[in-house]
């Protein structure tokens, strides 16, 4: 018979962590899950504002092509027809994303496949790159200079916080160029936002299960690890061996909301600023993922930032350094016995949502016994 309290003590109430309580809970086990902020639900987490689901961490937008992660989320929550489809504004002109025959007719008024593909290949071939050696190259090698110059190169300096010649290519593998009108962002075929918010999904995973918010597991981490005989780790994987080999490297988010005595403000979800001169990268305008008629509006500045300990890790810096560090502390995590890791920050990588609920899946399904 267990001396624990728990089975399983989870550190992060974010994705990873609620699928995983909710599949322990399915198979009969005692789970506490703790979260540092004063919610649960991490980065997807949505307060209600007049109304309005409000994207707290930045906009979230469901899409996957599993059919089985699909069917999981719709368990917890209906979700809408919601379809990304952002436009990009540079200096005053707007574009169509991702990169179609709307954004190819918008740039140089072609209006066949065969004009677009020949216009591109034109200024590619003026160029003359046949070896990349940084991002800016490897776009232009790709797309050529108009589409690079408008719609790449403010955004991803703004986003990365360097100039792309400073930038290592791999960051662009590829450049997605579409030849059809087709302004879908994702071709993934399910996507869509849950009616009545993220939260609903974390509140559906989480029912029934004990939850402790505005707990530090690092403030008494002999404590917390005492309540369970498993820990379910979902944090900085460096954080978790005290910064033992150095710090990991993030980019981070500052966000800026606003409410506006206005019914619609720029008549999308999502609009990106591409030119390096706007310190934003996008306005989010919330109401938009819901097809809301409210009679005003929030907005939210995206701003890109440096990582600093005490802000918000956001996107992992997978260069050669990085990952080298990274793979020193994978090698100590492997040899826990009573720790699982999962999660973006715990295994440092850019996760979208479905991406995350498949890793917690297989995680539990090999794991939990």
């Amino acid at each position: 018979m267990s001396t624990y309290k728990y089975d399983y003590l989870i550190v992060g109430s974010g994705l990873f962590g609620a699928v995983y309580a909710y599949m322990a809970k399915q198979k009969g086990k005692k789970c506490l899950v703790i979260d540092r902020r004063s919610h649960t639900g991490g980065n997807i987490y949505c307060e209600n504002v007049n109304g309005i689901n409000v994207h707290k961490y930045g906009a979230h937008i469901f899409h996957t092509n599993d059919k089985g992660i699909w069917d999981f989320v719709n368990q917890f929550v209906e979700f809408n027809r919601y379809t990304n489809s952002p436009i990009a504004n540079f200096k005053g002109e707007l574009f169509n994303l991702p990169f179609n025959m709307n954004t190819f007719y918008q740039l140089w008024k072609v209006k066949t496949p065969e004009e677009a593909r020949a216009k591109i290949a034109e200024q590619v071939k003026e160029l003359g790159l046949s070896e990349p050696q940084n991002l800016e190259e490897q776009a232009l090698s790709m797309v050529g200079g108009d589409i690079y110059q408008k719609l790449i190169k403010g955004y991803t300096e703004k986003q990365w916080g360097r100039a792309a010649t400073d930038l290592p290519s791999f960051i662009i593998k590829r450049l997605p160029l579409r030849f059809t009108y087709d302004n879908n962002y994702f071709n993934d075929k399910y996507q869509g936002i849950p009616i009545g918010g993220y939260n609903k999904l974390t509140e559906g995973l989480l029912e029934g299960i004990e939850v402790k918010t505005a707990c530090d597991f690092f403030e008494d981490r002999a404590y917390w690890s005492s309540l369970a005989e498993m820990t379910v780790y979902t944090g900085k994987i460096d954080e978790f061996y005290d910064y033992r080999f150095g710090e990991l490297n993030y980019r981070s988010l500052d966000f800026e909301h606003a409410i506006l005595e206005i019914e619609n403000y720029q008549g999308n979800a999502v609009v990106n600023y591409t030119e390096r001169e706007v310190p934003y990268t996008r306005i989010i305008e919330h109401k938009h993922f819901e097809f809301g008629t409210q009679p005003t509006t929030v907005i939210t500045k995206e701003y890109p930032s440096e990582y600093a300990l005490g802000k918000e890790p956001y996107y992992p810096i997978n260069d050669e350094g990085n990952t080298e560090l990274f793979r020193k502390y994978s090698a100590l995590a492997v040899k826990e016995e009573k720790v699982i890791f999962g999660g973006r920050l715990a295994e440092y990588r850019y996760y979208d949502m479905h991406q995350v609920i498949g890793s917690a899946l297989k995680s539990a399904r090999e794991t939990i016994v």
